[in-house]
């Protein structure tokens, strides 16, 4: 079933254009705007019906009953599955017209969506049903991201990649911050305050927004009978690209992903980075106010101060990157060498400027990382394999990192509990929250550090 619902291959028969290559490369920005704002308006919209759950919880507990075990189990069955989903999902779309299936997939997030916001004016909520229907909403969000930025990649070359990646990338920090606003905003205004309303609504907007980004733009040049990317702006093709012209999917994984050390690396970097994003990200609120004592009010904007400082990163280092002739592995670990500085300001301040200061440059340099793991990446394989590495990547980040920062860390961070033994050290308290991650930092500047010299390598190989 799964695969006849991503069954939209590439389009093998569209007729070469007359236009010449220089023609062509004037027309270049018109045509590659139309798919590049349909992806970043798509995957804005797919946060609006992802992180609407979270800004909804409180009314879900208020008026459905529901309880704090309850919601948990729910996020941690969505997580789960979004994470396997990233590989199995992104299998089945590998060599498939990724616009159209970005744009197909936010279509059925909405309807499961919407679904959910039905469930919640029923007299009593079924919670299997509701279970279901979020893990459900967790296989349809899986390879958004993947596929637009796959989009990307077909129209733009390697030494560019950062710049228009970077943008595309600040589109899920606009949509995680307007998903709870829009949300409850929604709720007020249609469902006199009712949570179904957060939920609906919202939905809707996806449907609508689901259907344009299908119609509007292609998925490639070569859709409009023009040359690849690469041959517009005269740059030499990648060899992964013309030796895997034949492969099928399975060889490609094979011979591409799971026999290249490089991308296991990258991979397991990846951890380490969600490992401290989402150590500061999700527990920055409760830490300070725990800890610090600081008002719930301060606790509340530590997260605005850390998704401002990631939108500049993901703005900033992708031109950073194609600046120094795309060099994303070099600029990821650079960033990670600054991680201490504002970690220790995070560790040691005790005034909220000094809190807002510090989470705007942890959010600034952790997301160099972040948005620039997936573009080294995206240099070493084949444009046919890139949502499948996305996949690959961001499981490793989702089963490993995210879960390891959110139950590792709330076990030493509680005092409740009797903290976190290792190597008959106990970890217990949030100052010892910080031993971890420093210990990421280290892990993840040495990983991207060994990346970045064959990046250097192969970037001066090239040149050779």
């Amino acid at each position: 079933m799964a695969d006849r619902i991503f069954d939209i291959h590439l389009d093998k028969h569209v007729p070469k254009a007359t236009i010449p290559v220089a023609e062509q490369r004037h027309l270049w920005f018109r045509e590659f705007m139309k798919p590049y704002l349909m992806v970043i308006i798509l995957y804005i919209t797919m946060y609006l019906v992802r992180n609407n759950f979270k800004a909804a919880q409180p009314l879900m507990k208020q008026q459905l009953g529901i309880t704090t075990q309850q919601l948990g189990v729910i996020g941690f069955v969505f997580s789960v599955v979004y994470g396997i989903g990233k590989i199995v999902v992104g299998y089945l779309v590998t060599g498939k017209d990724n616009k159209k299936i970005a744009s197909i997939m936010l279509f059925c997030s909405s309807i499961v969506v919407i679904c959910i916001g039905f469930l919640f004016t029923l007299s009593h909520v079924p919670m299997g049903w509701l279970i279901v229907l979020w893990a459900l909403n967790g296989v349809f969000q899986c390879a958004g991201g993947p596929s637009c930025a796959t989009v990307i990649s077909n129209w733009t070359t390697k030494t560019t990649y950062g710049r228009y990646l970077g943008v595309w990338n600040a589109s899920h920090n606009i949509g995680g911050g307007l998903a709870g606003v829009f949300a409850i905003w929604c709720a007020q205004t249609f469902f006199g305050g009712k949570v179904a309303g957060m939920f609906i609504i919202p939905g809707v907007v996806a449907l609508l927004v689901a259907i344009m980004c299908f119609l509007v733009g292609k998925n490639r040049p070569e859709d409009l009978g023009w040359e690849p990317s690469e041959k517009i702006f005269d740059e030499p093709v990648k060899q992964e690209d013309e030796e895997s012209h034949d492969d099928t999917t399975w060889q490609i994984f094979r011979r591409y992903l799971l026999s290249n050390p490089w991308v296991w690396v990258l991979c397991v970097s990846n951890v380490f980075v969600y490992l401290i994003r989402i150590g500061i990200d999700n527990w920055a609120p409760l830490r300070v106010t725990e800890q610090l004592h600081f008002s719930n009010q301060v606790g509340a904007r530590t997260i605005f101060y850390f998704e401002m400082g990631a939108l500049i990163g993901c703005l900033l280092w992708g031109v950073v990157s194609d600046f120094l002739g795309g060099r994303p592995a070099l600029v990821s670990t650079l960033c990670a060498i600054c991680l201490p500085l504002g970690m220790a300001g995070y560790q040691l301040g005790r005034t909220p400027v000094v809190i807002y200061i510090s989470l705007f440059f942890l959010g600034m340099f952790i997301f160099g990382p972040q948005m620039l793991i997936n573009i080294s990446m995206l240099n070493q394989i084949p444009k046919r394999a890139n949502v499948l590495s996305g996949g690959m990547v961001g499981a490793f980040a989702y089963l490993f990192g995210d879960s390891t920062a959110k139950v590792l860390l709330a076990k030493i961070a509680d005092s409740s509990s009797d903290g976190l033994t290792v190597l008959g050290h106990v970890l217990h308290g949030w100052n010892d929250t910080f031993i971890v991650l420093y210990i990421a930092i280290v892990c993840a500047v040495v990983l991207l550090g060994l990346v970045a010299l064959m990046e250097e390598k192969r970037i001066r190989g090239g040149r050779r």
